[in-house]
């Protein structure tokens, strides 16, 4: 299975992020993981929220910003890989000028429903 980039549809999720599916599961077939590219626009911040089911992991493929995971916060840019673990309320700042690009792995695969915002 394949997916093209320029034909998936950005939408945006609970927790305030513009997402491209690039993998998921009710769309394109494959099983336990979803894979997206997230765009927090320069000087915007996400929801704080957490999933009680979902592992993700962030790799931060533009931009600079700030993450937070459950009390700590801390500076990340790209080239920067996050691991968030199930249950741990996170949100993503962009502090830089330009749009900061995120790669998100969730397994298993991303669910409006397993989102909690905080």
């Amino acid at each position: 299975m394949k997916s093209i980039y320029g034909s998936v549809e950005p939408y945006i999720t609970r927790d305030g992020s513009e997402i491209r599916e690039l993998m998921h599961p009710t769309v394109h077939g494959n099983k336990a993981q979803s894979l997206a590219e997230a765009t927090v626009h320069a000087g915007a911040k996400t929801l704080l929220h957490r999933h009680a089911l979902t592992e993700e992991i962030y790799h931060f493929t533009s931009g600079e910003g700030l993450m937070t995971l459950d009390a700590e916060q801390f500076p990340v840019r790209a080239g920067d890989t996050v691991a968030i673990a199930p249950g741990t309320a996170h949100c993503v700042e962009n502090t830089g000028p330009r749009e900061m690009k995120i790669l998100c792995a969730c397994s298993p695969c991303y669910s409006h429903d397993d989102t909690e915002l905080l």
